[in-house]
């Protein structure tokens, strides 16, 4: 078995055959030259000095160009036409392929770390350094798109929506405060899911989820008959006042943790076990039998969970009032609610609003 020093002496001698730290780059380098060089001869049809009937111009000496890659800066030159007509597509088509690694650099940034470590990261990784001025250029293109995505129109009819809300930290004024993301989920009829947009609210106030639901009113959403959500008070007045005569339903995987939070480890199986008779009955009628059931079981050994079905038990067994097992399919893989030992785990996660 070769040892460490060994290692570094034979990685050592392999760079040094094929050129040096440099060989990846001037590999790349002449690949990519290679490929403008093609696509030149695509665009005229033709090869240099060759005389056909299909030739649609001539070449016109090159242009300088840097392009900046993980493997260091490529230096090129780009072929030109007489006519000025090429356009060459590999510098669009690089841009693209690079969105991944730009993503983690400002990923690194909204995780908190410094532009100095991202800098030296990046550096010592590509051989380049990526200032906070680059960084603020290449989010305001892509606020551009998201901007264009969060106000396209709602063309198509959403008879089933889902509204949640989760908190994320995020700097501002030189601090770190917690804000919330309201996110709406729309499912048509036909039962494709489409995340309808999200927005950052200080709370989830009536009035912030009332200018959510104006909003996607404004967008062109129709055809709303059921509503699922948490049974935060300012998001259920928001919802009477906004979709009035769509039936609302609590949301049935927040109630499930709710209902967790208030009893032991051992006594959890039994509760989901219980609640998911609820949950999963065919009837309306069939819901409230279980419902009492469940209640008079869990009085002495889970007092806190039965008095809580007692008081908010008929919320998640609304669905079987308006009677579609669609909704509950969309809604249960909308909120992970598949598996008893999943809903168990996260209801011990801090992370989950109530």
């Amino acid at each position: 078995m070769a040892r460490k020093g060994q290692s570094i002496e034979i990685l050592s001698g392999w760079q040094e055959g094929l050129g040096g730290e440099d060989f990846l780059r001037e590999l790349v380098q002449r690949t990519v030259q290679q490929v403008l060089e093609a696509e030149m001869t695509s665009f005229l049809g033709a090869e240099s000095y060759q005389r056909n009937d299909v030739r649609r111009g001539w070449r016109n000496g090159y242009k300088p160009r840097t392009l900046k890659t993980r493997v260091g800066e490529l230096e090129l030159m780009v072929p030109k036409d007489r006519d000025g007509q090429f356009q060459t597509e590999l510098f669009e088509r690089y841009q693209r392929s690079e969105k991944a690694f730009v993503a983690a650099l400002l990923q690194m940034y909204v995780e908190g770390v410094s532009t100095r470590k991202v800098s030296a990261i990046t550096e010592a990784l590509c051989g380049l350094e990526v200032s906070k001025s680059q960084v603020s250029a290449l989010t305001a293109k892509l606020d551009a798109e998201v901007n264009e995505w969060r106000t396209r129109p709602l063309t198509e009819a959403y008879p089933y929506l889902i509204f949640d809300a989760r908190y994320e930290k995020v700097r501002r004024g030189g601090s770190v405060v917690s804000q919330g993301v309201l996110v709406a989920i729309g499912i048509s009829a036909a039962g494709y899911r489409e995340v309808l947009g999200c927005w950052v609210a200080e709370s989830e106030s009536e009035a912030s989820w009332g200018a959510v639901f104006a909003e996607l009113k404004q967008r062109g959403l129709s055809g709303v008959s059921y509503v699922v959500s948490d049974d935060h008070a300012g998001m259920v007045r928001a919802i009477e006042r906004h979709f009035q005569g769509a039936v609302w339903q609590r949301c049935q995987v927040h109630f499930v943790r709710n209902a967790l939070s208030l009893c032991g480890r051992q006594q959890r199986p039994q509760v989901l076990r219980l609640m998911k008779t609820v949950t999963e009955a065919a009837t309306r009628q069939a819901a409230q039998a279980a419902l009492a059931a469940a209640i008079a079981e869990l009085e002495k050994k889970a007092p806190k969970v039965a008095r809580l079905l007692e008081e908010s038990g008929e919320d998640p067994g609304r669905l079987c009032a308006s009677g579609g097992a669609s909704k509950a399919d969309a809604h249960d893989e909308y909120a992970g609610a598949a598996e008893p030992g999943v809903e168990a785990e996260d209801a011990r996660d801090p992370g989950v609003s109530p």
